[in-house]
């Protein structure tokens, strides 16, 4: 497909739109369109809910085709957009991937993440009981520059509103979905996100070389993965 494409960036749970600011000159180089979409994380009055009604009023009249992103959590923010405007592809990046009538609060018992979590890291030789370390889990692979910008930053809360609701459906909205999963990523292990990838969706995640967040540590290769099908 050569035609150039309008793609809708979600962060992930307490990030914003500065998480793809690699990624979008990529794709504007490319010569599409990237609209990354803040979500209002630390809002007590939101919920996934709100987030798509920002994201819905944020693409009206985006041009076709329309590819919405979802990193790790906005994977349910991504879907609830599906069923509400015409999406041409879902690409769920190191994804919270959901299931019909779950909640972002009920994945994580849902899906058995604890466990495969400890499973890896036990196989990878990091302590399992040790406190979560946001530089371990997810900026080991990140460049030192980015990775001190990003704790410059003021710190985005993380509402419990974000965790809620359940997603109010039967089935998955009739549009293609692709799933890219970090073959480092010690949040949500490869082979965790891989099973889930089957069981849920019936597709093989691609792989890009890098650990929770690729679009800042390996925009380039991540850039390719999203381009794969334009």
């Amino acid at each position: 497909m050569s035609a150039m494409s309008t793609f809708v960036l979600l962060p992930g749970a307490g990030s914003d739109s500065w998480y793809w600011h690699r990624v979008v000159p990529l794709l504007a180089q490319r010569g599409h369109t990237a609209m990354p979409v803040d979500l209002p994380y630390c809002d007590d009055q939101a919920d996934q809910r709100a987030y798509a009604d920002i994201v819905v009023a944020a693409i009206r009249g985006a041009e076709r085709p329309l590819i919405v992103v979802g990193q790790s959590m906005s994977a349910f923010t991504a879907v609830l957009v599906a069923e509400r405007v015409p999406v041409d592809e879902l690409i769920l990046v190191a994804p919270m991937i959901p299931a019909p009538g779950e909640s972002p609060g009920l994945w994580w018992g849902n899906v058995g993440h604890e466990d495969a979590k400890r499973t890896q890291d036990v196989l990878d030789e990091r302590d399992p009981d040790a406190a979560p370390d946001p530089l371990e889990l997810f900026f080991h692979d990140v460049p030192t520059e980015l990775r001190d910008e990003a704790f410059a930053r003021d710190e985005t809360r993380l509402s419990d509103t974000a965790f809620e609701p359940q997603w109010d459906a039967v089935r998955w909205p009739d549009v293609p979905v692709r799933v890219i999963a970090g073959r480092n990523d010690r949040l949500f292990p490869l082979p965790f996100l891989t099973r889930l990838a089957n069981d849920r969706l019936g597709v093989e995640p691609e792989t890009v070389d890098s650990g929770h967040l690729p679009a800042l540590a390996c925009p380039s290769e991540l850039t390719e993965l999203l381009l794969a099908r334009r």
